[in-house]
């Protein structure tokens, strides 16, 4: 129970003032300019019960306004933020942090002992100079955990800072709408054990349910497992940030074992560490994965693929043959025909034979050529039998417009004209005439 200030100078001797407050980087808010409010033994702990200076600040635009609920020596003595009670170095709860590093902080909890104890903290505080570091048994534990760097967060939770829920919203009643200071947004269920903490029990690290949270999580975080073969000496470290260079990933990885070589691929914000030896690979596999931190930002660490398996993978999908067709070599579907044979002569698109095919004299065109040139090659009349009984025009059939009626001399090579060109007597347009323009020579 805290005394009156005019009562006894010796309890006045022992309430705290200080000039700013021990905060995590949450609870401070993301604004550079913030504005705080000071009072000098303005309330009691709620841990030792003395009166201490408290703070009172809104952390950024649309939060709640947050103060101090803890003195400064309570504070560094479990290494806690003056308000969230959260660890400052993981951002964790006590209890989770106490059951990583193992530490038995064994506080009194009595009036009287409590009282004795947090002199004597002072005392020690005083004597060291250094009010940066913890206190008791928390400040003598510096053995790093894994648990807490995987559940530890990297970045501030500004969430927290969001204003309670507005009771009068719940009942249907606000008035104020968007003047309102209060959240309008569903409250959680009363069952949630979220619900239901006590800053004593945080402060203890007994029964708080958000480090049975946490703790649950803990367990079912999953692990990296090394592949089968053995041969594979090469981790991927993947989420880098645009200024991370070779260096900086040697320096994070050299102490695990020795490098044989590290490819950075600036492109994919990637790299690969291949390791000379498979134990240092798994080495630093197990004490970097979902841990390691670089450039504010946790690193992706996997296993690269065996590189026999990335060998028979691209020459399976080598394209084949001349054109590059990216035909690639599939499993066979059971049902389906087999392929067919190649044929004999891979040139001879149109399966003829050497009796039937015929070279064209130089510079003689297709209508040019004389019945008997192509054998077995079929004749005019059976192409065209309306023109050879006579067409729907009414002009002779081919070749029977000359003297002898056909078969040698002019005549012949106006049998082997098509209609098409026969019929373009009468000119539709002028440049269908070929005298136009200087089409002939003269």
């Amino acid at each position: 129970m805290a005394m009156s200030k005019t009562t006894n100078t010796y309890n006045r001797q022992n309430w705290e003032d200080s000039e700013f407050p021990i905060l995590c980087q949450t609870c401070l808010g993301d604004n550079p300019y913030v504005r705080m409010i000071k009072e000098r033994y303005g309330k009691e702990c709620k841990i030792c019960t003395r009166p201490f200076t408290i703070f009172r600040w809104c952390p950024g635009a649309r939060m709640r306004f947050k103060k101090t609920e803890i003195c400064q020596t309570c504070s560094k003595l479990k290494n806690v933020c003056q308000t969230c009670l959260l660890d400052l170095e993981y951002g964790l709860p006590t209890q989770v942090r106490d059951a990583a590093l193992k530490i038995q902080d064994k506080i009194p909890e009595s009036d009287v002992n409590k009282e004795f104890y947090i002199q004597n903290i002072e005392s020690q505080l005083k004597a060291g100079g250094d009010n940066t570091v913890a206190a008791g048994a928390v400040g003598k534990s510096l053995a790093a955990s894994d648990m807490l760097a995987k559940l530890a967060r990297t970045a501030p939770y500004y969430k927290r800072n969001l204003p309670h829920i507005c009771s009068f919203w719940v009942k249907g009643e606000c008035k104020r709408g968007e003047e309102c200071p209060y959240r309008h947004d569903k409250p959680v269920e009363p069952d949630d054990p979220l619900s239901e903490q006590n800053i004593r029990d945080r402060y203890y690290g007994r029964n708080d349910p958000v480090a049975d949270k946490l703790m649950k999580r803990a367990a079912s975080i999953p692990t990296l497992e090394p592949p089968e073969d053995k041969t594979i000496t090469t981790l991927y470290v993947g989420n880098l940030g645009e200024h991370i260079t070779e260096v900086d990933i040697r320096d994070n990885f050299y102490h695990y074992g020795e490098i044989r070589s590290v490819s950075l691929v600036p492109r994919q914000q990637c790299a690969f560490v291949q390791y000379t030896k498979r134990a240092a690979a798994e080495l630093a596999a197990e004490k970097t994965f979902n841990k390691l931190v670089l450039g504010g930002k946790k690193l992706t660490i996997k296993w690269a693929h065996s590189q026999a398996k990335s060998t028979a993978y691209a020459q399976n999908s080598t394209p084949r043959g001349p054109g590059g067709g990216g035909n690639r070599i599939f499993d066979p579907v059971p049902g389906l025909p087999g392929q067919l044979p190649m044929p004999p002569n891979p040139t001879d698109y149109f399966n003829l034979q050497a009796s039937e095919m015929a070279v064209l004299p130089p510079g003689m065109k297709i209508h040019q050529l004389p019945p008997g040139l192509i054998p077995n090659a079929p004749s005019y009349a059976s192409m065209y039998p309306q023109q050879q009984q006579g067409g729907p025009s009414g002009m002779p059939p081919p070749g029977a417009g000359g003297p002898s009626g056909g078969g040698g001399g002019s005549g012949g090579s106006q049998g082997m004209i098509p209609p098409a060109m026969q019929q373009q007597q009468q000119l539709h347009y002028p440049s269908q005439d070929p005298a136009r323009l200087g089409a002939l020579k003269k």
